[in-house]
């Protein structure tokens, strides 16, 4: 019961429900015309890679629509609202993840030839790392989907009366529908579409609330007054939920997991059509990154200094902090009829592309890790209706786990801790073949256990003991002008979340289980790295002749620039040398389309190259060409 008297806010008018309605509409008849235009040529590969045919534009805007989702939409200004302006600084982590996955993991991934990501891991280690890593994948990417499906759906309906249930299905259904119809490609181009929306939503309350609030300057002015712009903490302390450290280091890390070795992102980029357009691809997608989290930033800043003196969460007018941004759109936008309408289109946009992207990337995992190991001469026409049977499949799973995800909190911390647990071990198994060529495949395995032990043991600690509010650090809330119920029961005002400090903790509730939620992606990334090292010395290096210098990038190659000898000797006997003439050659004639080598069903990729080589001359070989690291495409890009 709250003590203050609630002002209210509008609900939706019929305009709001059509403009809302249109975007579902649309992003339908996206997946018809793909479908229509491409049913005569449909195979999997087409249905699920988009045949390696994508430019770099639409895929930019498809990668920033996917994981800037509904969860940045609504929570990321609410996070600004409670911890002040920090969150900008997720722009140094993404600088460094775009960078390390254009010139580290996409290289290798792209000239592999391959579908999915962990068909990489049994071509590197073995099937069964593969498959290990695959059933991780499909178990992260359903419970995050079902985050991002229920947590804007349940704030919209607690603010606007938008029906929650309602508003899940239809999320649900039309995502499984046009990704069923049109395969990758409507899902890309879709994305690029809600993009737009996206941003149309946020300028739409930027604007306003700029008017409302007096201008910029006095945004500011609040902002600064409230303790909001204090960006650089430099406190080193890991306990501590947000500072410069665990946003540039421990970001790095969890956006890492999610953009470098994830297959959604993955999938996206070897669709284009060249590793140049790959590349291109990813950072342009950097710019949309900083644009939406510059707009979250500032949103948040406006609503705070719009609610400074009395706001609705500590009074009670809502019931979680993911309602703010609702709750604020309909105070500022609700006499205008369609404009709340825009803003739900655009929390919509957001929830829309990631899970046309998480359905569309488990149909592929799925298919290509599973489906093609059991049933390896299944025809094209099959394949393609078994992929298109799968992407229905995960459309209901993710629907259905929704219902889970009730039980996770804010939807920021929620959605990067999922990412975090799952995505640091699997960026350091990754990470672990494609630096170390001595690794091996019980080194992989071993090392995998280690890191999700590492990273799910203070998660998930944390989650039945929260940290206390002195590493959390919410920063001060304000009731004093709202108005007062004239009633005799009142009660103090106090923060809806209260860590109740009387219950029994024990002794690592407040060390081990409170550290910064950023940090379960290092965690889980050192210990894969370091324990899948460790158990590959143990076990017996990989001979370097058994791995094809394909599917490496050796760390030693930065840090031995200076030295071939020293080059040579920590690529543990993999081919290494200079680029001979007829190299020189074949890469000048080498064209981008030329680099994936087709292969026929049920055949592994390192398996046809030297029947390939026969009918494409520009083919690489890698048991006959000497190989040095940036070797294989020099030219890629040009």
């Amino acid at each position: 019961m709250s003590q203050f008297a609630n002002p209210g806010v509008g609900t939706f008018t019929a305009w709001d429900y059509v403009v809302f309605a249109s975007l579902f509409v649309i992003s339908s008849g996206i997946g018809v015309f793909f479908a229509v235009k491409e049913r005569k040529n449909v195979t999997s590969r087409e249905f699920l890679v988009g045949g390696r045919q994508m430019v770099c534009g639409p895929v930019a805007l498809s990668l920033t629509a996917s994981f800037m989702s509904a969860v940045t939409v609504l929570g990321g200004p609410s996070e600004v609202y409670q911890y002040g302006a920090s969150f900008i600084l997720f722009c140094v982590a993404f600088t460094f993840v775009v960078i390390f996955t254009a010139e580290l993991f996409l290289p290798v991934f792209y000239r592999s030839g391959i579908a999915s990501t962990y068909e990489y891991l049994e071509l590197r280690f073995n099937r069964l790392v593969r498959l290990a890593a695959t059933i991780i994948y499909i178990l992260q990417t359903i419970l995050y989907t079902g985050v991002v499906v229920y947590a804007p759906a349940l704030a919209l309906n607690q603010v606007t009366g938008f029906n929650l249930w309602g508003s899940v299905f239809a999320t649900g259904i039309v995502c499984t529908f046009y990704c069923t119809l049109g395969g990758l490609k409507a899902v890309v181009w879709t994305d690029a579409f809600q993009m737009v929306v996206m941003i149309l939503g946020f300028l739409t309350v930027l604007i306003q609330g700029s008017i409302k609030l007096g201008g910029s300057s006095n945004m500011w002015k609040i902002a600064g007054n409230g303790q909001r712009l204090n960006i650089f903490d430099f406190a080193v302390d890991p306990l501590r939920r947000h500072t410069f450290w665990t946003v540039a280091v421990g970001g790095t890390f969890t956006w890492l997991g999610i953009y470098g070795v994830n297959q959604s992102t993955i999938q996206r980029c070897i669709s284009c059509k060249s590793e140049k357009h790959a590349k291109m691809a990813l950072y342009l997608n950097l710019l949309g990154l900083w644009v939406i989290t510059v707009c979250a930033v500032f949103s948040g800043l406006i609503m705070y200094g719009y609610y400074v003196n009395c706001d609705p969460w500590t009074a009670g007018f809502i019931s979680a902090s993911d309602q703010l941004m609702p709750y604020f759109v309909m105070e500022i936008l609700g006499h205008l009829p369609g404009l709340p309408g825009l803003f739900v289109a655009c929390a919509f946009s957001g929830t829309l592309s990631t899970v046309a992207a998480s359905i569309n990337a488990l149909a592929t995992v799925t298919y290509e890790d599973f489906v093609k190991q059991c049933f390896p001469n299944i025809s094209d026409k099959m394949s393609t209706w078994i992929s298109k049977g799968l992407c229905i499949l995960f459309g209901a799973a993710c629907t259905s786990m929704a219902a889970a995800a009730s039980l996770m909190g804010g939807v920021i911390q929620a959605a990067l801790s999922i990412h975090g647990m799952c995505g640091g071990p699997m960026l350091g198994l990754f990470s672990l073949g494609i630096l170390f060529p001595c690794a091996n495949w019980i080194g992989a395995i071993g090392g995998l256990a280690v890191g999700v032990t590492l990273s799910f043991w203070p998660a998930i600690g944390g989650l039945i003991y929260p940290a206390p509010a002195s590493k959390t650090l919410p920063l001060h809330l304000s009731t004093n002008s709202c108005l007062r119920l004239n009633t005799s029961d009142l009660f103090p005002t106090s923060l809806p979340t209260v860590i109740p400090e009387q219950m029994h903790r024990p002794p690592l509730a407040d060390s081990w289980y409170s550290i910064s939620y950023l940090y379960y992606s290092p965690l889980g990334f050192l210990g894969s790295l370091v324990a899948g090292l460790l158990l590959s010395f143990i076990s017996g290096p990989t001979h370097g002749a058994n791995v094809k210098p394909l599917l490496i990038r050796p760390v030693c190659n930065l840090f031995c620039f200076w030295s071939e000898k020293y080059k040579r000797i920590f690529w543990f006997g993999v081919l290494h040398g200079e680029e001979n003439s007829t190299e020189a050659n074949n890469e000048k004639r080498r064209s981008d389309n030329d680099l994936t080598v087709k292969r026929p069903p049920g055949k592994d990729l390192i398996d046809v190259y030297s029947q390939e080589a026969m009918k494409v001359p520009s083919a690489y070989i890698p048991e006959q060409q000497p190989h040095s690291n940036f070797g294989v495409t020099k030219d890629t890009c040009f």
